[in-house]
C-alpha cells in the first residue's frame, strides 16, 4: 500500500513566518476545523460553511440566522488523522473537537454523522481510542464509518474489530433512512499501482445486488474514502474500477457521492451523479498538481480557516431529486 505522507514535513508551499504562537495557531485552527453543513431541503442537497453560521466573537450562532426546514440533517467529517502531530497541525484533536462543537451548536442535531475515513494516522489502538472518546460528545443518534488507507495499515484488523460489525467483506454496507439509500464503500484495502483506490470484484458484485431491488426514483448517497472520479490519478486521487460501480448508479434519478482523502472541497456534476470531496479536520493538502506530491501542507495560520472543514446535509423529499451546491468556509 502506497503512503503519500512519508515526506509530510517537506510539503510546505508557503512558509509560516507570521509570528503567530502556538496558542494563536490553535485559535485559528479551531475556526478552520469547522466545516460545511449539508442541508437537503425541498429536494435540494445544499451545503453551508459552518464558519458562515458561527459568530466568531461569541462562538454561538449568528443572530438572525434562518435555516431551511428539513426532514433530517446529517453531518460528514473526514480525515481526522488522530495521531498526526507535525507542523501542518500539531493538535489534530483540538481541530476535531472544534468541528464537533460546531455540530453541537446547530439548532437541530444531525440524525447521524458519516466519517469518510482516515480516522487515525497510523491505525494504532490508542489513536482509535482517542477518536472514540472525542466523538462521544457528538449530539447525534449514530456515527457511520468507512476506512481510509491510514486506518488499514494492519490490513484493517483493528478497524474491523471496532467498526466492522454487520458489514460485508472489508467493511462495506448499506442502510436506508427516510427514503434515502446510503451505501458505504471501501476502496483503500487493495490499492493498485499509483495509489489509486480499488473496490474489487466481490464488492462490485455486492453493490450490484444491493441496488437491484431499488426503484430508480430512490435517492442514493454513496460515501467512501478515495474519490470515485479521477481528480488527479498521478497522486492516486481516483478509484481504478469506479466506472463499473458508477454504471450501476446511472438508472437512478439522483445520486450523491461523498468522499474524503484529498483534504479539500472539489465538486463535479456528471449527469445524474454529483461528486463532492470533503475537507479534512486535520490539515490541508495542495491543490491537484500544485506541489511535487500530495501530503500535509503547512500554511500561515490565518489561512487555515478556509482549508479545513466538515459537511452537513439537511434533507426534504421533493420529486425524488437532489442537487448539491457548495459554500466556501471563508464566506
Amino acid at each position: 500500500m502506497e503512503n503519500h505522507f512519508e515526506n509530510e514535513e517537506t510539503i510546505q508551499p508557503q512558509e509560516n513566518n507570521d509570528g503567530i504562537d502556538r496558542r494563536g495557531f490553535l485559535e485559528c485552527m479551531a475556526w478552520a476545523g469547522t466545516g460545511v453543513i449539508w442541508m437537503m431541503s425541498g429536494g435540494i442537497l445544499k451545503s453551508y460553511g459552518m464558519s458562515q453560521m458561527i459568530d466568531r466573537t461569541t462562538g454561538g450562532l449568528k443572530k438572525g440566522l434562518i435555516l431551511p426546514k428539513s426532514d433530517f440533517t446529517f453531518a460528514q467529517i473526514s480525515d481526522s488523522h488522530i495521531g498526526f502531530n507535525k507542523a501542518a497541525n500539531p493538535d489534530v484533536v483540538s481541530t476535531l473537537q472544534a468541528a464537533i462543537s460546531k455540530i453541537n451548536n446547530m439548532p437541530n442535531a444531525p440524525a447521524f454523522v458519516l466519517h469518510t475515513g482516515d480516522l487515525t494516522h497510523l491505525a494504532q489502538a490508542d489513536e482509535f481510542d482517542t477518536l472514540e472518546q472525542a466523538l462521544k460528545s457528538v449530539k447525534t443518534e449514530k456515527i457511520f464509518y468507512v476506512p481510509g488507507e491510514h486506518d488499514v495499515t494492519d490490513n484493517g484488523k483493528l478497524y474491523l474489530e471496532r467498526y466492522g460489525k454487520g458489514t460485508k467483506g472489508d467493511g462495506w454496507y448499506s442502510y436506508d433512512y427516510n427514503g434515502v439509500h446510503f451505501i458505504g464503500l471501501v476502496n483503500v484495502t487493495n490499492h493498485v499501482d499509483g495509489g489509486l483506490g480499488y473496490l474489487g470484484p466481490d464488492q462490485l458484485k455486492w453493490l450490484e445486488n444491493d441496488l437491484r431491488g431499488l426503484t430508480s426514483s430512490t435517492p442514493i448517497v454513496v460515501f467512501a474514502h478515495i474519490p470515485l472520479w479521477a481528480i488527479y490519478p498521478q497522486w492516486g486521487w481516483g478509484t481504478e474500477d469506479s466506472a463499473q460501480a458508477l454504471s450501476y448508479l446511472k438508472r437512478f434519478g439522483s445520486v450523491s457521492v461523498l468522499n474524503g482523502h484529498i483534504h479539500q472541497t472539489i465538486q463535479k456534476i456528471e449527469g445524474n451523479i454529483t461528486f463532492h470531496t470533503a475537507a479534512s479536520t486535520a490539515f490541508p493538502q495542495p491543490a491537484p498538481g500544485a506541489a511535487p506530491s500530495p501530503g500535509p501542507m503547512k500554511v500561515p495560520a490565518e489561512q487555515l480557516r478556509g482549508m479545513l472543514g466538515l459537511t452537513t446535509v439537511n434533507y426534504v423529499e421533493h420529486d425524488h431529486t437532489l442537487a448539491i451546491t457548495d459554500s466556501p468556509l471563508t464566506a
